[in-house]
């Protein structure tokens, strides 16, 4: 439209002054006479392209800031800011499927059990891998009814070393949780020690699962009553999940749910989704760059 209204006008005002006047280059100008794009145009086209790019591979769950990085981070990105990537998302009419602020949730206690002291206190750092471990379980919705899925979550990270999911709350499935990241991280709980924190649900303070934590020489804690943020870290984990994933599918049961649930954890949370937290690096990439020694998965 500028240069239109410059080519129009040319023979009454100096073509330089009225480039400099509407902010144009008077390059941009003439390459527009000759129906080519500028300079700023094929890399505002670009930057158009890699947002979208991006924001396609990341399944839609990126805003403006995550994309602006990914950008900046690979050689085969035109980089831009993040005011620049906001632009061309509203240009594109993208927006991130998160659109709900984080809140919390609470699990009420079991009355009839004695829930271990809260030796965790709100500490979310650790220096090492497997130091200590966060748990929970939530609900996905499905056309045959509510299935649960139980997490193990290091606190190091952030990344997800266990999981488990079933159509019953029953003891088993956080026992197979646990039992999936013992099997996955091996980790040395006699010569390092290990937190595994919790809520007080009453799964996690049956015997059984006492008895199991007992044997294995693992150090329980467990969150305070009706305190959501002692357990923040996972509250938060399946925030993102939901918010970001579940709630953008339908499920017609527990077998059509294992590979979604997979996909989400195993391919995009703990090796593809970068964390602020993190310094915006994946759980993966976090364990290589600040724990290169220690014997993970």
């Amino acid at each position: 439209m500028r240069y239109d209204w410059i080519a129009k006008h040319k023979a009454v005002f100096c073509v330089e002054v009225m480039c400099k006047v509407l902010g144009v280059s008077t390059s941009g100008y003439y390459g527009h006479l000759q129906g080519k794009p500028s300079q700023r145009v094929r890399r505002h086209e670009q930057i158009k392209h890699d947002v979208q790019r991006v924001y396609d591979e990341h399944h839609g769950i990126y805003g403006s800031w995550k994309i602006a990085d990914v950008m900046q981070e690979r050689d085969d990105l035109e980089s831009a800011c993040r005011n620049t990537v906001a632009a061309a998302m509203r240009e594109l009419g993208l927006t991130s499927r998160v659109c709900k602020a984080f809140k919390p949730a609470t699990t009420q206690a079991d009355p009839n059990k004695r829930p271990a002291a809260n030796l965790l206190e709100q500490d979310f750092t650790a220096e090492r891998p497997n130091q200590k471990w966060f748990t929970d379980i939530t609900y996905i919705g499905t056309d045959v009814g509510w299935i649960y899925l139980a997490v193990v979550m290091d606190c190091f990270s952030r990344r997800i070393v266990g999981w488990s999911l079933s159509d019953s709350l029953a003891t088993e499935l956080i026992s197979d949780a646990l039992r999936n990241a013992i099997e996955t991280r091996r980790p040395d709980i006699q010569a390092d020690g290990l937190l595994h924190h919790s809520d007080r649900g009453c799964q996690y303070t049956s015997d059984t699962y006492q008895r199991t934590l007992t044997t294995l020489g693992i150090t329980c804690s467990m969150s305070r009553a009706g305190c959501c943020y002692d357990n923040a870290m996972m509250e938060r984990f399946f925030w993102s999940l939901k918010q970001e994933w579940t709630n953008h599918h339908a499920y017609a049961d527990l077998a059509a749910t294992r590979p979604s649930v997979f996909q989400y954890i195993e391919m995009f949370y703990n090796r593809q989704r970068i964390h602020q937290a993190l310094d915006y690096m994946t759980p993966e990439q976090y364990e290589t760059v600040n724990a290169p020694e220690s014997k993970v998965a």
